[in-house]
């Protein structure tokens, strides 16, 4: 018996042992990429992380919500994010950046816009689009069977207020969430083909900008009051009686401990900066061409490699 314990206590010495001298999971050799749940972000992580494996240093990618990714950033569970859109994530971004929770690794050229759109052919039944106003004079062309005569706007898992806007505004809309990307794009193929109408969530840059004709609606320009002072705008009992900001930034952003545990990763994500044209491509070859975001990297790089060679020739110290 007594040997018995001592072999027990040995072994729990060493695992106690083990356990504590291992590097923790956010600690490891790898540069951990997240991927999220719209084309273009999945394809650039893709193109990002072979050029990471070209300085020999090894990658994973994990799949995560961009509203699970702030935390993961923190804790160094996840070391960058390419795509930094403005008007999903600029508050959570800034906020983070102001505690030193994170830190901005830059601003890329491109510019972009979140916000609700619809196809170019809806203004043959609705010929008083763009303006906002049409909404609920043309709401019947977008009600479904079980939304009760209201109209209905295709929205995504992020938060753009969507919900506030409807209360602010006063528009007869419900919102049907769909979980990602995919959905979204397989809605629209649906309503395309028939010529049906179509209300939804849309960005840009994005592959519809070069495949399918469409528009953002115009709603009230965007004003930081929009979004804090009730009386600044049309409702003065709520906020949110505005669209998104038009022309917002698209970042990068990092765990704090990026430059001293990669130094040369952190000079490549810093040195990169997408265009437009960058964003809608890498979105067109995944969506319309239908390639996975490996094989849409890889072409991706092929079409962009005079930019790759420039943002690959920083120097940088181990």
């Amino acid at each position: 018996m007594q040997h018995s314990y001592y072999v027990k206590t040995l072994l729990s010495l060493l695992f106690f042992s083990s356990t504590l001298w291992s590097k923790p999971s956010h600690l490891s050799d790898k540069v951990v990429i997240p991927t999220n749940n719209w084309s273009s972000q999945r394809v650039l992580s893709n193109v990002v992380g072979q050029l990471i494996e070209n300085l020999d240093v090894p990658v994973e990618y994990v799949n995560i919500s961009a509203d699970r990714q702030w935390g993961a950033l923190k804790r160094g569970v996840i070391h960058f994010q390419i795509e930094v859109w403005e008007p999903s994530m600029g508050q959570e971004f800034n906020q983070l950046v102001a505690s030193g929770d994170i830190i901005d690794l830059g601003t890329h050229e491109a510019k972009v816009i979140e916000d609700w759109w619809y196809p170019k052919y809806v203004e043959n039944l609705c010929p008083e689009l763009p303006q906002w106003q049409a909404l609920n004079q043309c709401r019947a062309l977008f009600k479904g069977s079980k939304t009760m005569g209201k109209g209905i706007y295709f929205g995504g898992p992020w938060n753009y207020g969507d919900a506030d806007i409807i209360r602010a505004l006063g528009l007869n809309f419900s919102i049907e969430r769909l979980p990602d990307a995919a959905a979204l794009w397989k809605e629209l193929s649906r309503a395309t083909q028939q010529k049906r109408p179509i209300l939804m969530l849309n960005w840009s840059p994005n592959w519809t900008d070069d495949y399918i004709d469409g528009e953002f609606v115009n709603f009230p320009l965007y004003s930081e009051q929009c979004e804090k002072e009730p009386e600044w705008g049309l409702n003065k009992k709520l906020v949110k009686d505005c669209g998104n900001r038009r022309g917002g930034w698209l970042k990068k952003a990092a765990t704090p401990n990026l430059k001293q545990r990669f130094p040369c990763v952190y000079n490549l994500i810093q040195n990169i900066s997408f265009t437009n044209r960058m964003i809608s491509d890498a979105a067109s070859l995944a969506v319309v061409e239908k390639l996975s975001d490996q094989a849409a990297a890889i072409e991706w790089s092929k079409k962009y490699a005079n930019s790759i060679k420039k943002w690959s020739s920083l120097t940088c110290q181990q």
